[in-house]
């Protein structure tokens, strides 16, 4: 993987195309990560949409579940992500297969839950928001100074997600994060494989190197 992870967390509601030809589209342009993320959705249902998912992006684009621990491991895909409502990081840990590659993510929104989330075994953490963004209506976004704060405090990669675009991308690399997870950037544009190569090159042309590159992200497994 590079340097820099483009992740691209999935909403149906979001997405001008058919789910899976804008997840792939996005794919050729540059995303080498995916986090299906369907809330409400029956086991059944969001299998199936993982499976098709992971199908359309090829071997070289991780896929991780969001929330739904037992959809990711029989999807066999790359890991799980997690929300404050998710099972507590640990009991994930616990339950994740022991071979190596599995991951785990946690959504984090300060440096005492970023802290705490590194603690219990998260591989890596998505803070944010960290700018207005449409799919936060109404609720204020945390700066880019509040990234840099979790960054510096944790030793786990760290991706921003909220409201970022190719114009402001470098000032959020910057930080010393991981990487970006965007959602409407994508999903909503006419053509997400034109918008993810722009976001992309947005992101190569950043100078510096993440603080810790989710790339290189090696978890030992009990």
């Amino acid at each position: 993987m590079r340097d820099w992870v483009l992740q691209l967390v999935t909403d149906p509601l979001e997405s001008r195309l058919p789910l899976v030809d804008a997840v792939a589209a996005a794919a050729r342009g540059g995303v080498d990560m995916v986090q299906v993320r369907e809330k409400g959705a029956a086991a059944a249902d969001l299998l199936t949409r993982v499976r098709a998912l992971r199908a359309a992006v090829g071997a070289g684009t991780r896929v991780m579940v969001n929330d739904r621990l037992d959809v990711a491991m029989a999807a066999a895909v790359d890991g799980v992500h997690l929300a404050a409502r998710s099972l507590p990081p640990d009991e994930a840990r616990r339950l994740l297969p022991a071979a190596a590659g599995w991951l785990l993510g946690v959504s984090v929104h300060g440096v005492a839950e970023a802290r705490a989330a590194a603690a219990a075994g998260a591989d890596y953490l998505t803070f944010g928001h960290v700018f207005p963004s449409g799919s936060k209506p109404g609720v204020p976004s945390r700066g880019v100074a509040a990234l840099a704060e979790v960054v510096a405090a944790v030793d786990r990669p760290v991706l921003a997600i909220g409201g970022i675009v190719p114009d402001n991308v470098g000032q959020v690399l910057a930080t010393g994060c991981a990487g970006v997870a965007v959602i409407r950037a994508l999903l909503g544009a006419r053509d997400p494989e034109a918008e993810a190569r722009a976001l992309r090159a947005a992101m190569d042309a950043t100078h510096g190197r993440p603080r810790f590159a989710l790339g290189r992200v090696s978890t030992v497994r009990s």
